[in-house]
């Protein structure tokens, strides 16, 4: 693959870290988590909403940084690989995560099952992607 099907490739990356975002966002709304967040201490349910929002705000700044900077991405200099890495890594960790969360309870009819799938697929094509152009010759 060359470093314009590279970069159209980080392109496609940069929209689905969009798209996870606002998955992110109508979450609460389809498994009540902020009524389960409720029912913990202050500092629990403080530290879990801030950790929420930081999730989402590295999401925004992984897509938008890789929008943004998919030329120098795919152009194979040690920085652009060990970035690739890196979020080849923090996807992985993420489908492993995945892979854990026992979410069946929540998917309630076709369309929230066919979102789930789909996350998940992103989930493996983004540590594939990345990986490739961390590690490409």
């Amino acid at each position: 693959m060359n470093t314009l099907n590279a970069e159209l490739a980080l392109k496609l990356a940069a929209l689905t870290h969009f798209g996870l975002v606002a998955a992110g966002v109508l979450m609460p709304l389809v498994t009540g988590l902020w009524s389960e967040a409720d029912r913990m201490s202050p500092f629990g349910r403080r530290l879990f909403r801030i950790y929420y929002g930081f999730i989402g705000v590295c999401l925004i700044s992984f897509g938008s940084g890789t929008w943004f900077l998919a030329g120098e991405l795919s152009n194979g200099t040690l920085l652009a690989r060990a970035v690739c890495g890196f979020l080849a890594v923090f996807w992985i960790v993420r489908l492993v995560a995945a892979c854990v969360l026992d979410v069946r309870p929540y998917l309630m009819n076709g369309w929230w099952r066919l979102g789930y799938h789909t996350t998940n697929v992103v989930f493996c094509v983004l540590p594939v992607l990345y990986g490739w152009i961390a590690f490409r010759a």
